[in-house]
C-alpha cells in the first residue's frame, strides 16, 4: 500500500513538472493525487479495523491546511488591497523621481525583495516587484530579464529567514517544528545567498538611465494604514503562535 501511494505521489509530481507541455495546472494532478492517496490510507485502515486511526490523521491534516490557508488568504488580501491603493506604484514613481541609474535600481529592487519577501512571501514579492522593474526599465529587455533574475532570487533568499516568506518555511513553523526565533539565525546565510550571484550579474547591468517618464502618484486614502495594520497582523500571528 505504501508502495503504491509513493509512486501516485512520484506519478502526480511527474505531470506537474511537465505543466508546459502538457498545458494542464500543477494543482489538478496534485489534488487528485491527493485524494487517491487518501483514499487507500482510509480503505487500508478500514479493512484492519482501524478507522480511527484515519479519520484523527485526516482531521490533523485538514485542521493545519484551513489554518495555512485562512492565514494566506488574510496576507494575500492585504497585498491587494496595498496595490490597489497605489503603495507600488509609489515605489515606481519614487524610482524614477530619484533619476537612479540601472545599477542602482537593479541594487535598490534587489534588497527590496530581500527584505519584503520575509513579510509579503517570495512569490507575491517576486511578481511585484518585477512589475516595478518593467515598469521603470519599460522596453530594456536585457535589464528587464537580468533585473527580475535578480528580483527572484533575492526574493527566495529572504524567505528562508522567516516563517512568512515561503509557503514550505510557514507550514513547519505552523507546525511547531522550528520556533520564529531560529529562523533568523539564517539572515546570514540567506543574505550571503544572494549577494554572490547578485554581485556576479551587477557586472553585466550598463550604467545607464532609465527612459521612462516620471508619473505623480498620489496614495489613495488608507494606504499607510493598511500597512500599518498588515505588519500589525504579521506581529500579532508570531506573537500568538510563540
Amino acid at each position: 500500500m505504501g508502495l503504491v501511494c509513493i509512486a501516485i505521489f512520484v506519478l502526480a509530481y511527474a505531470v506537474v513538472m511537465l505543466e508546459e507541455k502538457l498545458h494542464l495546472r500543477k494543482s489538478k494532478p496534485v489534488l487528485v493525487a491527493a485524494g487517491l492517496i487518501w483514499i487507500l490510507i482510509g480503505a487500508y485502515y478500514v479493512n484492519n479495523d482501524v478507522p480511527d486511526i484515519t479519520e484523527a490523521a485526516f482531521r490533523h491534516n485538514l485542521l493545519e491546511f484551513a489554518e495555512l490557508m485562512l492565514f494566506l488568504l488574510v496576507a494575500m488580501t492585504y497585498i491587494n488591497a496595498l496595490e490597489e491603493r497605489r503603495v507600488f506604484d509609489a515605489l515606481r514613481s519614487w524610482m524614477i523621481r530619484k533619476g537612479f541609474n540601472y545599477k542602482n535600481l537593479f541594487w535598490i529592487t534587489g534588497f527590496l525583495a530581500f527584505f519584503i519577501s520575509p513579510i509579503a512571501d517570495n512569490l507575491t514579492t517576486a511578481l511585484l516587484m518585477c512589475a516595478v522593474v518593467m515598469k521603470v526599465a519599460e522596453g530594456d529587455k536585457p535589464f528587464i530579464n537580468l533585473s527580475c533574475i535578480n528580483i527572484v532570487i533575492a526574493a527566495n533568499a529572504g524567505g528562508a529567514f522567516s516563517p512568512f516568506g515561503d509557503i514550505t518555511t510557514l507550514m513547519v513553523w505552523q507546525a511547531g517544528l522550528v520556533h520564529f526565533n531560529e529562523f533568523l539565525v539564517l539572515f546570514l546565510p540567506s543574505l550571503v545567498n544572494y549577494l554572490v550571484p547578485a554581485t556576479i550579474m551587477s557586472f553585466y547591468v550598463a550604467d545607464k538611465q532609465p527612459t521612462a517618464q516620471y508619473e505623480d502618484v498620489e496614495l489613495k486614502r488608507g494606504a499607510i494604514r493598511i500597512l500599518v495594520l498588515f505588519l500589525l497582523t504579521i506581529g500579532t500571528a508570531v506573537a500568538s503562535h510563540s
